[in-house]
C-alpha cells in the first residue's frame, strides 16, 4: 500500500476546509508554529478553543433568554468569541460573529437570535471537521511541514 496515501488524504481534507471557507490564513500560521518539539500544537490550540468557547456560547445563550436583551453584554461576549475564533482561523464562525455584533449595534434581537443559531451550526460543523482531520493526522503520522493552500 502507498505509504503517502493517508498524507495525501489528509492534505485533500485540509485543502477542502480552505476551499469551502471554513478556515483562513490564521490556521496556516498556527501550523507554522508546530514543530518536532510540539507536534500536536495545532490540535492542542483548537481543543483549547473549543473548551473555552463553550463557556462563551453558554453565556450568550443565557443572555439571549433575558428580556429585555442587553445588547452591550451580548456584544461583549461575542467580541470575545470572535477573537477566539479568529485566533484559530475559523472563517465562517468569525463571519457569523461579525453579523451578530452588527445586529447588537442595531438593537435587532431577532437578527441576533437568527445569526446565533447559524453561528452554532458553523461552529459545530467546523468542530466535527477538525476532529476528523486530527484523528486522520494521528493515524497518518508525522509528515512534512505545513504548506499554504493553493
Amino acid at each position: 500500500m502507498d505509504r503517502n496515501h493517508p498524507h495525501r488524504q489528509l492534505a485533500l481534507m485540509r485543502q477542502s476546509f480552505f476551499d469551502q471557507g471554513y478556515l483562513d490564513e490564521q490556521f496556516i500560521q498556527l501550523e507554522e508554529l508546530q514543530d518536532d518539539a510540539n507536534p500536536n500544537f495545532v490540535e492542542e490550540v483548537v481543543t483549547s478553543y473549543y473548551r473555552d468557547s463553550a463557556r462563551l456560547i453558554l453565556n450568550i445563550e443565557q443572555a439571549l433568554e433575558k428580556k429585555p436583551l442587553d445588547f452591550n453584554k451580548l456584544d461583549g461576549y461575542m467580541h470575545q468569541f470572535k477573537g477566539s475564533s479568529s485566533s484559530i482561523g475559523a472563517e465562517k464562525v468569525k463571519a457569523e460573529s461579525t453579523q451578530f455584533r452588527e445586529y447588537c449595534r442595531a438593537g435587532n434581537g431577532e437578527g441576533c437570535i437568527r445569526t446565533f443559531q447559524q453561528l452554532k451550526k458553523e461552529y459545530t460543523t467546523l468542530k466535527k471537521k477538525l476532529e476528523a482531520y486530527f484523528q486522520l493526522a494521528r493515524q497518518a503520522g508525522p509528515s512534512e511541514t505545513a504548506c499554504r493552500p493553493k
